[in-house]
């Protein structure tokens, strides 16, 4: 089993009650996980070059949902939390007019092996 420090994207690391380190587990493990891989932007993570969906790098672009949403998706089942049935179930809605490049991503998942569902609603907006 794999331990995470816990830690949210775009914060500090989290500390725990006694002073040290906190540490994530179960379901808040998982959605950290699932927030740094939507969130990290392709090859820039040195050990894996194929991680990462790079959400933010559509801000301001023209790609349709669609494309956004096969993104997700494939790097969604690459992460090993994440029951492949039933499966991920992904919806992108522009924030703002449509090809501004301000979106949402929703992303409905089970995990694995505890079977707990979760939803992760990431706004991406310049």
């Amino acid at each position: 089993m794999v331990i995470d420090v816990g830690h949210q994207w775009g914060g500090d690391l989290d500390v725990s009650p006694s002073g040290d380190l906190a540490v994530a587990t179960g379901s808040p493990a998982v959605t950290q996980r699932v927030l740094r891989r939507l969130l990290t932007n392709p090859k820039t993570y040195i050990w894996n070059l194929s991680y990462g969906a790079g959400l933010p790098g559509f801000i301001g672009t023209t790609a349709a949902n669609g494309q956004i949403e096969a993104v997700v998706r494939s790097q969604i089942m690459r992460e090993p939390a994440i029951a492949r049935s039933p499966a991920p179930t992904v919806s992108v809605s522009d924030l703002k007019a449509p090809g501004t490049g301000a979106f949402e991503v929703s992303i409905l998942y089970t995990e694995d092996p505890s079977g707990q569902q979760n939803l992760v609603s990431i706004p991406i907006t310049g």
